[in-house]
Order: structure tokens, then C-alpha cells, then sequence
């Protein structure tokens, strides 16, 4: 069994690439440098090639050849994906179109002055969704509740390189609980608090719901906590389309009673459902997410 570990793929070289291409050749130049990265990873990565080749068979429905093609498309768009997350933190955000879609739900939510939360996925570009707020006067801190133990040296390279420092704020969760407390503050001073809700440790509360056919766990923590603090909650996904292009939704949990973590997960399973047969190249989770893999 192979769950996930809490560190993300890539490393500082495979960025410190992406920006060299973006600057000296072009965005669109550099998807062609992906031939050869998705090429890579297509040929030696046999577990993860394994566990997204299980997603497109066994849980999309694809064809042998449909989902080994996929295999390959999926890695390419991650790929691109990564490339415009770098691109747009080094200041080249007006070369990409954005289309809003719900965003009346985030400026309501705030609007209430009691903070909400917001909750997405490994799938599509969320994190570029702070680029979207530039363009609709959404002023409002985001602070990203993260189990990431992604080595800080990325982080640290791609906030060398933006032209403006990243208005996301990071409450590590800690084995003492006190990023409740970090949690709550920033609620208080009618900030966003983002959870996303697709990975969990191995070891740690987990719920479980159908995800495209079957049964699949999910971290307890965001649930638990969105379902008690009493404000709105956001499912939020940004994703890529054609070209340059990026589509932000915004959806609000409806119907959710208070201290329903389980109702909560089946709604959001319900939607992320829909994005990822939406968007079936864009799911990002490289590991054996239903443990169903011998």
C-alpha cells in the first residue's frame, strides 16, 4: 500500500527549469519542454503510472489504450499547471484570462464578518486562486490549513522569484492542537481559512465516502472543524482550460447541519465528483488513493 506521504513531487532544480524557460523562451514554448518531463515520468515512474493508470480504468470507466494515453496527458498537465503557477508568481499574471464563476458567494461570505472556509483539492490550480482575488477587490488575508512537509526550500525559491510576496499565510497542523487556536483567531478577524480535503496520513482520524464508485478516506480534520466553527463554507477550485486560460468556481455547502462532519464530507465529495469528470486530467493525486491496489 502506498499513501500519501505529505510531501508533494518536484524538486528545486526541476523549478529553478520552469523559470528559465518561462524567461527566456516563452509560457507557451516552455508546455514543449513537457514532452520530455511527461516522457520521463511516463516511462520510469511505474507506481504512480500504476495508481493514475487504476483512476482512468477503474474509476472513469476508460479503455486499456484510452487510460495509458491519459496516463501520460495527466502528467503533461501537471506539468503546465506548474508552469503557470511559476509564471504567474514571476509577474507574468496579465498573460492569462481568468473567468469568475460563483465568486458572489466569496464576497458574501465575507461580507457576514465572521470569516468562512474554504475547501479544495488536489486538482486543477488552486493555488494560483489569489491572483483571481487581485481582479475582483477581495482583499481579505487566506490562511491554508497544511499537513505539507513539501521541503521549504521550493517555497522559499518561488517566493524569490514572484514579483510580489504571496498573500497566503500557512497554520501548520500540530500534534498539540493549538492551529485550532490560529484557526479561530484569524476567523475572528474575518479572514478565509482553505483546508483541502483529499489527503490524509496514514495513522491519522479519517472519514470515509464513495468517491467515483467507491470507497475512499478522507482527512476527519477539515470536516470536523468546518462542521463546528458555525460560518459558510466554499468549495473553491481553480482550474485550466485552453490555452491561458483559468476558470475559478465557487460553490456554497448548502444544507449542511452543525456538527454534521459526515454530511459535510458527502457534500463535498458530491462536488469534487463533478469537477473531476469534468476535468479528469487534472486530478492530482499520484498514489493509491482508494487502496485498492495489491
Amino acid at each position: 500500500m502506498n499513501k500519501w506521504k505529505g510531501k508533494s513531487k518536484g524538486t528545486i532544480t526541476g523549478y529553478k527549469i520552469f523559470v528559465w524557460c518561462i524567461r527566456n523562451i516563452g509560457i507557451r514554448s516552455s508546455y514543449f519542454v513537457l514532452y520530455f518531463v511527461a516522457s520521463y515520468y511516463f516511462l520510469f515512474l511505474k507506481k504512480s503510472n500504476r495508481y493514475i493508470f487504476y483512476y482512468f480504468q477503474k474509476r472513469l470507466g476508460y479503455g486499456y489504450w484510452k487510460s495509458k494515453v491519459s496516463v501520460f496527458k495527466s502528467y503533461f498537465t501537471f506539468g503546465k499547471v506548474l508552469i503557470d503557477k511559476t509564471a504567474i508568481s514571476a509577474g507574468l499574471r496579465e498573460k492569462y484570462t481568468y473567468e469568475f464563476d460563483g465568486v458572489e458567494n466569496l464576497t458574501s461570505l465575507l461580507a457576514e464578518k465572521k470569516g468562512g472556509v474554504l475547501i479544495s483539492a488536489h486538482i486543477g490550480n488552486f493555488e494560483i486562486a489569489e491572483h483571481f482575488f487581485a481582479d475582483i477587490d477581495f482583499d481579505c488575508q487566506i490562511n491554508l490549513v497544511t499537513t505539507d512537509q513539501e521541503v521549504t526550500v521550493i517555497k522559499e525559491y518561488l517566493e524569490s522569484v514572484a514579483v510580489k510576496r504571496s498573500n497566503i499565510k500557512f497554520i501548520y497542523v500540530k500534534d498539540d492542537m493549538s492551529h485550532i487556536f490560529e484557526i479561530n483567531q484569524a476567523l475572528s478577524n474575518n479572514e478565509l481559512i482553505c483546508f483541502t480535503g483529499d489527503r490524509y496520513f496514514e495513522g491519522s482520524k479519517y472519514l470515509e465516502a464513495d468517491l467515483l464508485g467507491k470507497s475512499a478516506r478522507f482527512p476527519a480534520g477539515p470536516f470536523l472543524i468546518a462542521s463546528r466553527l458555525g460560518v459558510p463554507v466554499v468549495y473553491v477550485y481553480v482550474m485550466k482550460e485552453k490555452n491561458l486560460h483559468y476558470h475559478l468556481y465557487a460553490r456554497v455547502a448548502k444544507n449542511i447541519k452543525s456538527r454534521d462532519s459526515q454530511g459535510l464530507l458527502n457534500s463535498y465529495v458530491q462536488n469534487l465528483e463533478t469537477m473531476i469528470r469534468k476535468y479528469p486530467l487534472q486530478w492530482f493525486n499520484y498514489f493509491d488513493f482508494w487502496d485498492d491496489i495489491d
